[in-house]
């Protein structure tokens, strides 16, 4: 069965669903179990359905695909497609097709093992899809609210006389399990919660010592986190983003959702209070400050950061929420970065170039091309044009491509006077610049355009008009778009 394609929201007990007595839902068969979820509804009425299903839904159908006269073969096949394609249950509509649900329907699920629900003549597919999103929306807020409350006790936690000690109790209390920092020698040096027996201890210890670099390989060279299930119990481990080779372990007897960013936010902070006075790591940022305050060339400085060719990641958070000091910190801990910077509603952070930048749940990305210190500001550019581009698409992470193109076969000298000329008439207007160039790399989508401006459609409509007025250009015309396109990326 393949994994689902998990979206952006948390999963719906089946059984939450079920209790919903404005749906009068009834399962009629498979198994009754409370840990069948389901990520999202889909109507279908396809003899076969499983090229459309990407796994986790709840499949509804009001039975026209099935032919007169189907037997056992013809549902035993449709059901085996279902659960091949990793659907979750199966919702049949009784009424306007058929008064009841067929029997040899019923005996094709509970021989698969897929839950089957009877869905009432009252009750529309549209009905039920929308108490869906109800409960995932209000799973989400609560997640949400659960993971500041975290962050919130955390922060407090870390600001007392006792941090380490004072953070693990509340790493502990807030997962419902035990929390365990290790000392770079491999031994428990503090911890806080219930013991989760000697067994899951054991498997603790080991799986700390596969995130723990070792000092003679690259930084990157081990995953900076790493879990595993031992005798029921979670077990996560996490590498401290310091380089001193702390790890913080957690023991859990489930694993709910908001548990790995909570912990996340965790190590952040147990990395500052173990590591930043200890090493030379923070010394380093220190006096790379310090030069750039007083005149210095980022050339200069960039040694004291660890390397010289840098990518330059912008991240916005999925939430309505702006991020806060806490939050951004967490995501420089999963790129493996303590080079971090909140500015407004989007979070800044400097990476290596040898590290690389994948998606970060909870988080949007717009990652840059690798570049030396004297073209950050073009790769900061980059990286916000690439995070406009995630938005816009709803993609997790855009990153922007440094291949050669086309324009670099003329010389710079010409293309920048050409793009100077050519876009000369909406150079003042630094609004229309910035839509024409957002339209075109979008492919003349109107919403997606507004999405990635946050504007109304409509704004951005009418700039096309006046762009299209000022330049005298049908943009409409391919051979125009391009010509434009490539007049932009010069500026």
């Amino acid at each position: 069965m393949p994994d689902p394609t998990v979206p952006p929201t948390p999963p719906v007990p089946l059984d939450a669903l079920l209790a919903r007595a404005d749906l009068g839902l009834r399962r009629i068969a498979g198994p009754a179990d409370p840990a069948v979820v389901v990520h999202w509804a889909h109507t279908s009425e396809m003899a076969d359905p499983y090229p459309y299903l990407l796994g986790g839904e709840l499949l509804l159908s009001a039975g026209v695909h099935i032919p007169d006269g189907a037997g056992a073969g013809y549902f035993d096949a449709y059901v085996s497609r279902i659960v091949a394609a990793g659907g979750a249950a199966l919702g049949f509509g009784v009424a306007p097709v058929h008064d009841t649900v067929p029997g040899a329907l019923v005996e094709a699920c509970e021989m698969h093992g897929l839950p089957l629900l009877e869905v009432p003549p009252r009750t529309t597919f549209s009905a039920v899809a929308r108490a869906l999103w109800q409960l995932m929306a209000q799973a989400r807020t609560a997640e949400l609210r659960r993971v500041t409350e975290a962050q919130q006790s955390l922060a407090t936690a870390a600001a007392r006389p006792d941090p380490v000690p004072a953070v693990l109790q509340q790493l502990a209390r807030r997962l419902g399990g035990r929390a365990v920092l290790y000392g770079p020698e491999g031994t428990p040096i503090a911890d806080a919660g219930p013991d989760p027996g000697a067994e899951a201890r054991t498997a603790l210890a080991k799986l700390a010592e596969v995130v723990r670099p070792s000092g003679q390989e690259p930084s990157d060279a081990r995953p900076s986190s790493a879990s595993d299930t031992v005798a029921g119990v979670r077990l996560v481990a996490h590498a401290l983003g310091n380089g001193e080779g702390f790890v913080l372990g957690t023991a859990a007897p489930q694993r709910d959702a908001g548990d790995h960013t909570i912990a996340s936010v965790a190590a952040v902070l147990l990395s500052l209070l173990t590591g930043e006075r200890h090493s030379g790591s923070g010394a380093g940022r220190s006096s790379a400050l310090v030069r750039l305050l007083l005149g210095a060339a980022p050339a200069e400085v960039a040694p004291l950061l660890g390397g010289d060719r840098w990518r330059v990641v912008h991240g916005r958070p999925d939430g309505r929420a702006a991020p806060d000091p806490v939050a951004a910190s967490a995501l420089g801990a999963a790129l493996g970065s303590s080079l971090v910077d909140v500015a407004g509603e989007v979070v800044r952070v400097l990476v290596p170039d040898g590290r690389t930048v994948e998606r970060v749940p909870g988080w949007t990305l717009g990652v840059s091309a690798a570049a030396a210190p004297p073209d950050w500001p073009a790769a900061d550019t980059q990286a916000a044009r690439a995070l406009a581009r995630a938005r816009a698409t709803r993609a997790p992470l855009v990153r922007h491509g440094d291949r050669p193109a086309l324009a670099d076969l003329v010389p710079a000298r010409d293309a920048d006077a050409h793009a100077r000329a050519l876009l000369a008439p909406i150079a003042a207007v630094p609004a229309l610049n910035d839509t024409l160039r957002t339209w075109l790399s979008l492919h003349g989508s109107w919403d997606r355009t507004a999405v990635a401006l946050s504007v109304h459609r409509n704004t951005v409509r009418q700039r096309i008009a006046r762009c299209a007025a000022l330049l005298e250009a049908d943009l409409d015309d391919p051979d125009v778009r391009m010509e434009l396109w490539f007049a932009l990326r010069r500026t």
